[in-house]
């Protein structure tokens, strides 16, 4: 049996298992068929696809599209495209060398760097639980009427449902999460029917314009859009959850495991750029069309929509969906904390306990800004929240496509000549939005309120 070259590139030997409780305990024998085997890799790509269509990324799409109609819709397809690259290659790391992404950082660069990047990642997942704990707030206000503040609180609580599918096994976490993808489109695809929008505005949309990065408060929302959507967490997760499966450990096994976990992903994240067009196009068709240029809340777009569509359950499965969405995120915010603290500082904390402590960073200004600011606060920061997500991606890109360019590090799996190109211009283009946000925030020109 043929065996992978020995990566040599790296500080330490070896590292320890990712995720050691549910680490390979997902057989994928060799004597099934394409299908089969296809089946059985499925299910880290939807895990992955949700952090790609949580409650951040509904505050900045339909503020995108309320307020410049079907525009930024090619923000979204570009964003789309530079996630299925990422995770591509963040699958591809963890496959070939056993490490996600986290221990690839700590066996490579020296204590106080892998420290450095460690911090930046969990300010990212913070921001990240930021935005799930304002949307599920949001969506059980809408629904049940409860107040945002309680709310917030109480979205605290889902600690123990995560902990309670993880004691069933990894296989339950993936079908319930592709329920509740399913449950997001089908809602929005239902919404899409209500507001009809226009196909040749649609089409429009997906054409790139000059204005994205000339207008402030566009290029503005447009980082939003990045940063909601190419969300730095999910590499660090992917990296690690793709080792669930029981692959051959020789170099056909991982050429194997690689393929497949490539069409996973690939096909989860164009669930999730149906989603996030959906909403932008629900609001450009409803709102922006309408001359309501100014609905970014959430809250305003539940009470507007079955109103202005004349359609009485449009409300209805707009709240319904959010908190599908909401929930869904807190499912892969639990693995992604646990997988960032384990590979960078080789600790372990219990589940619930490393829940609750991310949990309680992103609670306390969620709290605070809905106790001060009631509803209106609530979409400035979640866009704020999709910007500093933004902000913090190369941290998490430039390791990786440096990675996964090394041969040294990653044997014959290291990516082609090719792949290392686009790898290193999506990057390129991340970093020169990042640095042109910030020169209009600080000054050059305001960003809006």
């Amino acid at each position: 049996m043929d065996k992978p070259p020995i990566p040599t590139g790296w500080r330490k030997e070896g590292a320890n298992l990712s995720l050691p409780e549910v680490h390979g305990t997902i057989p994928v024998p060799s004597y099934f068929g394409f299908w089969r085997k296809l089946l059985a890799f499925s299910g880290p790509g939807y895990l992955v696809a949700v952090g790609y269509m949580d409650p951040g990324n509904w505050a900045t799409d339909l503020a995108g599209g309320s307020a410049y109609g079907y525009t930024l819709l090619s923000v979204i397809f570009v964003s789309n495209l530079m996630a299925i690259l990422l995770q591509t290659l963040a699958a591809r790391l963890g496959i070939a060398t056993g490490r996600d992404l986290a221990q690839a950082c700590r066996d490579h660069y020296s204590r106080p760097v892998s420290m450095g990047l460690w911090a930046m990642c969990e300010v990212a997942i913070a921001a990240c639980d930021l935005a799930e704990v304002i949307g599920s707030a949001i969506a059980l206000n809408l629904l049940f009427h409860l107040p945002l503040t309680l709310g917030v609180c109480v979205t605290a609580l889902d600690v123990l449902l995560v902990l309670l599918l993880q004691h069933y096994g990894f296989r339950l976490i993936e079908a319930l999460v592709v329920t509740l993808i399913l449950t997001i489109a089908g809602c929005f695809f239902a919404e899409m029917v209500f507001s009809k929008p226009e196909l040749a505005a649609i089409l429009g949309g997906l054409v790139p314009q000059a204005g994205i990065v000339k207008i402030p408060g566009m290029l503005y929302v447009a980082i939003g859009i990045i940063g909601a959507t190419v969300m730095p967490h999910n590499l660090y997760l992917h990296s690690s959850i793709v080792q669930t499966r029981k692959y051959e450990q020789n170099a056909a096994g991982k050429a194997e495991a690689i393929k497949f976990a490539t069409i996973d992903s690939t096909a989860a994240l164009m669930f999730a750029l149906f989603i996030n067009a959906a909403i932008l196009i629900v609001a450009a068709a409803t709102f922006f069309k309408a001359g309501r240029h100014d609905v970014a809340e959430i809250q305003d777009a539940y009470k507007l929509l079955s109103p202005m569509l004349g359609v009485g359950a449009a409300s209805l499965l707009f709240a319904l969906a959010l908190l599908a969405s909401g929930q869904n995120s807190t499912l892969t915010g639990t693995l992604a904390g646990q997988i960032v603290m384990e590979g960078f500082l080789n600790l372990r904390l219990r589940p619930w306990l490393r829940r609750l402590l991310t949990r309680s960073i992103a609670i306390v200004p969620a709290v605070i800004c809905t106790f001060y600011y009631g509803e209106h606060g609530t979409a400035r920061l979640l866009i704020f929240s999709q910007v500093v997500l933004s902000l913090q991606l190369p941290f998490a890109v430039v390791p990786l496509v440096m990675f996964t360019s090394d041969r040294r590090k990653m044997g014959e799996f290291a990516s082609p000549r090719w792949l290392q190109v686009l790898a290193w211009t999506t990057t390129t283009v991340i970093i020169v939005l990042n640095a042109k946000l910030l020169l209009d925030t600080l000054g050059m020109t305001a960003a809006p309120r």
